[in-house]
């Protein structure tokens, strides 16, 4: 746990404190993009505080000593920070191993949860991102994220961060290995990225994070040619009105891509 030692959330947390009642009334809002389902245990409810106010190593800290049922907040948590607060590579990627370490044991214990293996595939991402993508197919992460996708979205169908993560895998894969060799090896294609970006957006309009990948994914398959929808899609998500910490950092980010 050396690697989750503190990350400090660089914005206001008053607005993303739910204490109480606050929390179950603002779960749904909170969670319309993995649907996650209310925690029953105080212990659990605390972890996800913790994540959704900033308190990054606190979610991971609780999340952890709970075991497969808080690996979801530990996790998300893990993979937030390693992104956006965490500037060393060699940190971050001991953060998203560990986390990785935690989500191969909550699918095993959860195989019916679709948030065990969405955030298996959500940190398996992560650390794609940061080790290079190309090294991360050299090491089977790719066959394993598509495949954890696949899993959760056959489970959850309606799991709108899912969508993303697989609309990103399809584009990521082409933007590095090419259109054929990435259809013949991994079966990417460009046509079931912008599905599944659409659908992610069909099922959370309000998601910063989804019109920024979306963005992304564009710009990686197309380049130039769809910039202009690009820097419309980030200006949605610059627009998006946060509700948690996540969120925050998402729409700053995307105001950072602006500029």
């Amino acid at each position: 746990m050396a690697a989750a030692k503190t990350l400090r959330f660089p914005y206001d947390q008053k607005p993303y404190s739910y204490d109480g009642d606050a929390l179950k009334k603002s779960w749904p809002r909170l969670h319309a993009g993995d649907r996650e389902a209310f925690p029953e245990t105080p212990q659990l409810q605390q972890a996800w505080r913790a994540f959704h106010r900033g308190d990054f190593s606190e979610a991971i800290a609780q999340g952890s000593k709970l075991g497969p049922q808080g690996a979801s907040a530990a996790n998300k948590a893990a993979a937030v920070a390693a992104t956006y607060l965490v500037e060393d590579d060699r940190r971050a990627i001991a953060m998203l191993q560990e986390a990785a370490t935690r989500a191969d044991q909550a699918t095993r214990k959860l195989p019916e949860d679709a948030n065990a293996w969405y955030m298996q595939a959500f940190v398996l991402g992560r650390y794609a991102q940061r080790v290079s993508i190309i090294k991360a197919l050299a090491e089977g992460i790719g066959g394993k994220v598509h495949d954890a996708l696949e899993r959760c979205i056959e489970i959850e169908p309606r799991h709108a961060d899912a969508h993303i993560a697989l609309g990103l895998y399809h584009a990521e894969i082409i933007d590095k290995v090419g259109a054929l060799a990435g259809r013949l090896t991994y079966g990417a294609d460009a046509a079931k990225s912008v599905k599944h970006f659409e659908q992610a957006l069909k099922l959370n309009p309000g998601s910063a994070i989804a019109h920024m990948e979306y963005a992304n994914g564009l710009l990686m398959l197309h380049g130039d040619k769809q910039k202009a929808k690009a820097v419309e899609l980030y200006e949605k998500a610059a627009a998006c009105k946060p509700a948690d910490a996540m969120e925050r950092l998402d729409v700053e980010q995307a105001k950072a891509e602006l500029e």
